[in-house]
């Protein structure tokens, strides 16, 4: 199911016929290696199917979802753009039901302003639905992440361990 368009790409639900893209994106450690609180590669081509399939269930759940980033002129999967709630906060406070915006993209895809389209697009898309601010969690020396959220116009926060049980810089829009 398509969720948004935007000049370049196409933002939709995964399909099973995208896993061989999954697994090539999430493989790599230059991807892996920014995400979740003890980085890892994706180990095999089943593992990106479970992915699909627990991206799509999460995806049910409007204005939610973890979606493919397909290019509009190849139909490309250049990557994946996720809007959803934060987990609840690791660091003893309680959650406010905080919104994150995320992208990971294969790297035959970055320094094309891929991300910081898909991601405008996914915070487009959840003020649209009523959500009224979203934040990014960014490891602190991701370059390219860190500079799309600049480029996004969201405002740096400082660090924080608040979510992922890991030292993040947070931004908010």
């Amino acid at each position: 199911m398509l969720v948004f368009e935007t000049d370049r790409v196409r933002v939709r639900d995964w399909s099973e016929a995208d896993g061989d893209r999954v697994f090539d994106i999430y493989r790599r450690w230059e991807v892996s290696r920014w995400l979740g609180a003890e980085p890892r590669v994706m180990s095999d081509r089943g593992a990106a199917s479970k992915a699909i399939q627990r991206w799509n269930e999460r995806s049910r759940e409007a204005p939610y979802g973890v979606w493919a980033v397909e290019e509009r002129a190849t139909g490309t999967i250049a990557g994946t753009v996720l809007l959803a709630p934060l987990p609840e906060p690791s660091d003893g406070t309680a959650g406010r039901g905080e919104v994150e915006v995320g992208w990971h993209f294969h790297p035959d895809a970055w320094g094309r302003g891929l991300a910081t389209e898909a991601a405008r697009g996914a915070i487009e898309h959840g003020f649209t639905a009523g959500i009224g601010q979203i934040y990014a969690v960014v490891r602190p020396d991701n370059v390219a992440s860190l500079a799309v959220c600049n480029r996004l116009g969201m405002r740096p926060i400082g660090r924080t361990r608040r979510w992922y049980g890991a030292s993040l810089e947070a931004f908010l829009i």
